[in-house]
């Protein structure tokens, strides 16, 4: 049994605890196993790791809806204990939702395209999703991630991107290497933040549960039993996506996102992912799903933009056979 101690700060405790502390004892009632106590402004939680993670969760939570509304009741509390349990999603799930994100919102497709690269990840292990910004592909894709790890389909999710520099020189930015491909890869983390709660991806994150790392450091590996995501992929080389593709091992899945009119890579370098398409592209048991303008889930003008420059530079949403 091990213990956690969550300070209330600015929060009038009659408020957060209710009268008589009911809106504790309702948070207990529903984890008999474990003590929680309130003491001052601390409450003490006892019990095994995964009670206290959702304890936790669920006591932040309240923390939240706290600062927003103001006051919390015990229909509040049993609200965000269901949310913390609501943990499967069925393959058919009848309205669409992938899975329920840290405000208990649903996270789903939103466009007939986005829709599409769910049933392909749910038909194949490989799948290519190709796309310009804003249209979602990797936030769907680290949304089918997670479910497959909420689902125990998977035993660990894996994340990763080139560090390549788009205008940038990573060599002069401070820290370590870690440090310096960790705001490259803040949209991966921004996306996880959505659909996980904090302590819950804290833990994941410390035992490698879920792991988000540069490409190279995919080298030599076999991945089993994993979800895994290569986002950026027009900036890897045609030797570095055939070293990630051949990463896959037993009972995983794979999704490729990447869009190729945003490739950073020099000018007499050729891009992976578009050779990949090319090369894969008849290739039985892959899945290939391409997005567009009409995907675009930002801001209107996002769309806008995307159709100015194409016009402009004469490219295209179609897979490109080069």
């Amino acid at each position: 049994m091990i213990e956690k101690t969550i300070t209330l700060e600015d929060i009038p405790l009659t408020d957060f605890l209710g009268v008589e502390n009911k809106n504790i004892i309702e948070l207990a009632a529903a984890f008999p196993k474990s003590k929680i106590i309130s003491r001052g402004n601390e409450i003490l939680v006892k019990g095994e790791a995964p009670d206290i993670l959702q304890i936790s969760d669920i006591v932040n939570s309240l923390i939240d809806h706290f600062h927003q509304f103001g006051k919390v009741t015990e229909e509040n509390v049993r609200g965000y204990i269901t949310q913390e349990r609501q943990e499967f999603v069925p393959e058919d799930s009848p309205d669409g939702v992938i899975l329920y994100g840290t405000k208990g919102s649903p996270i789903k497709a939103k466009t007939v395209n986005q829709q599409r690269l769910v049933k392909a990840v749910q038909d194949h292990d490989l799948v290519f999703a190709l796309g310009p910004a804003g249209t979602g592909k990797t936030f769907v894709s680290v949304a089918m991630a997670v479910k497959a790890l909420k689902n125990k389909v998977i035993k660990k999710i894996i994340i990763t991107r080139p560090a390549v520099e788009a205008g940038e020189n990573l060599g002069f930015l401070p820290g370590d290497l870690k440090e310096k491909i960790d705001p490259y890869l803040r949209p991966i983390y921004d996306a996880l933040h959505d659909m996980i709660p904090f302590e819950k991806l804290k833990y994941y994150m410390e035992r490698e549960i879920i792991e988000i790392a540069p490409l190279a450091y995919m080298r030599g590996r076999t991945l089993n039993n994993a979800f895994i995501l290569l986002d950026e992929a027009q900036n890897t080389t045609p030797m570095q996506m055939k070293m990630f593709l051949t990463r896959m091992g037993p009972d995983s899945k794979m999704i490729v996102t990447g869009d190729t009119s945003q490739i950073d890579l020099p000018p007499n370098q050729r891009s992976g992912l578009k050779e990949a398409v090319r090369i894969l592209n008849q290739v039985k048991g892959i899945g290939f799903i391409e997005l567009n303008e009409r995907d675009v889930v930002r801001h209107r003008l996002v769309r806008d933009i995307i159709e100015a420059y194409g016009r402009v530079n004469g490219t295209t949403t179609t897979r490109e056979s080069e």
